[in-house]
């Protein structure tokens, strides 16, 4: 598989790199054993690239993840989490987490502050069973911008300073942040979820042009819309930004697999291909959950995609115009 360079730094990630999310339980339960399988699949796919965070699973994911690359060379693969988020223990008193599927064993606490993110760091490391990661990212901080620009980047410039972590930046879905981050700072790479896709084209307008003149590079998550475009036609109860997705787009999913079946392209392997169309993107994350899920996606990953189906997807306005006639 092939790998990119992140911005100006050694740091290298696979063109298709594992997102951490489901192993953390979203949507559904996820028991240990599937986990592993799911892990061991998608290395023995070729993947080296490895996204997690503390906020997947209230921990679970990291431990996850930490537990199958901790029999792997440390140089082999590369490792990002993120920081934002700190874990309270708490009596679970047989509740519930309110984003995942696991027992309530720990509460958030926002914290962007010097302290809270090398606290964050610390934490997750001995989660992970690991003496580094090679990315940190500032998580989920829309409503949290200025302290996390404020504080919190200057907290992971120091780190990368110090050589403790190779690669800085941000990972949020919000493409207007991302590009303010991307001008006032010296990071490395922007994590964006969901908004360069096959159904979202926002990225287009000033993150990416932006990245482009900075030298950062991106990585394209949720490249699914969290699963409308995950199924070669949309099913029932599909989700778009991990609601239940508006009629509206449905359709346009079904417009846009109308142009991939005559083709000869499922709209999953497309959704995969298109965000490496643009230059500044060096790779996509796909949030994964079972072995038989990592083989489907590592197959549609190393489908051919012509050139024409993008030309066809921009005649019918399904596609912005802006975008590359070919991929890499």
């Amino acid at each position: 598989m092939r790998t990119h360079q992140l911005g100006k730094t050694t740091v290298e990630v696979t063109e298709l790199g594992f997102g951490g999310g489901p192993l953390g339980g979203l949507f559904a339960p996820l028991d240990d054993a599937t986990a592993a399988a799911t892990l061991a699949a998608a290395w023995d796919g070729g993947i080296r690239y490895f996204d997690t965070s503390p906020h997947y699973g209230i921990g679970h994911s990291e431990r996850r993840v930490g537990g199958l690359l901790s029999g792997q060379e440390r140089d082999g693969f590369t490792l990002s989490t993120k920081v934002g988020r700190l874990l309270v223990p708490q009596e679970a008193a047989g509740r519930m987490d309110e984003a995942f599927a696991v027992p309530a064993t720990h509460r958030r606490i926002w914290d962007f502050s010097r302290d809270g993110v090398l606290r964050s760091v610390e934490d997750s490391l001995t989660r992970m069973g690991v003496d580094r990661v090679d990315v940190l990212y500032l998580h989920d901080a829309e409503r949290h911008f200025e302290e996390a620009l404020r504080t919190g980047y200057p907290a992971l410039s120091e780190l990368r300073a110090q050589g403790l972590v190779g690669a800085i930046g941000a990972g949020m879905y919000d493409p207007g942040k991302l590009t303010r981050l991307v001008r006032e700072t010296d990071a490395d790479v922007v994590m964006l979820s969901g908004r360069f896709t096959l159904l979202d084209h926002s990225a287009l307008d000033e993150l990416l042009p932006a990245c482009g003149d900075r030298g950062v590079s991106v990585l394209a998550a949720s490249v699914f819309n969290s699963g409308l475009l995950a199924t070669d036609r949309p099913v029932d109860g599909a989700r778009f930004d991990y609601a239940p997705a508006a009629p509206e787009l449905i359709a346009r999913a079904h417009r846009i697999a109308d142009v991939c079946e005559a083709h000869g392209v499922t709209v999953p392997q497309a959704a995969m291909a298109f965000p490496l169309l643009h230059p500044a993107v060096a790779g996509i994350v796909v949030g994964m959950r079972s072995a038989d899920e990592v083989r489907r996606n590592l197959a549609s990953f190393d489908a051919a995609v012509p050139s024409a189906l993008w030309a066809d997807l921009r005649e019918a306005g399904l596609v912005d115009e802006r975008v590359a006639e070919a991929g890499r």
